[in-house]
């Protein structure tokens, strides 16, 4: 791993060990590289729906703060993400052993970053994907409180 990707991994997991959402769904960080983050969750009854499944919001959360964290993962040193829109595309019930979100940047730009993350739940060795979310978001730079 070269110094951009070390200070890139270090950013991205400060920032993330912020999220309150992230450790109340029980979500882990599992990869970073610049344009690429992936975080995943364990099933469980605290974070399922009334058939067992993983929440549709839930899924939605991980997918959300993988595609915005690799959109941060492009954006300045001192700069933060917000998400200004997403859409996500439900395939499959998000039942499993792990369900893993992978989010990569589609075109990064100076105020506008595009990114999607694929959402795949994993049983028996094998993954199936359930969900793709396409997300605008937005860098913001010399805003008090909004930075890495």
């Amino acid at each position: 791993m070269d110094a951009t990707s070390r200070d890139c991994d270090a950013r991205i997991r400060a920032s993330f060990a912020k999220q309150g959402l992230m450790a109340t769904l029980g979500a882990t960080l599992e990869a970073v590289s610049p344009g690429h983050v992936e975080i995943a969750l364990r099933p469980a009854a605290a974070v399922s729906q009334q058939h067992g499944f993983v929440h549709a919001g839930a899924v939605s959360a991980i997918a959300d703060s993988a595609a915005g964290y690799a959109a941060l993962s492009l954006m300045p040193d001192g700069a933060g993400v917000l998400t200004t829109e997403f859409k996500i595309n439900l395939l499959a019930p998000a039942t499993g052993e792990r369900i893993v979100a992978r989010g990569r940047v589609v075109k990064a730009g100076r105020t506008l970053t595009l990114a999607q993350a694929e959402v795949f739940a994993e049983a028996e060795g094998k993954e199936r994907l359930i969900a793709l979310l396409t997300a605008t978001l937005m860098t913001i730079q010399g805003r008090e409180g909004i930075g890495d």
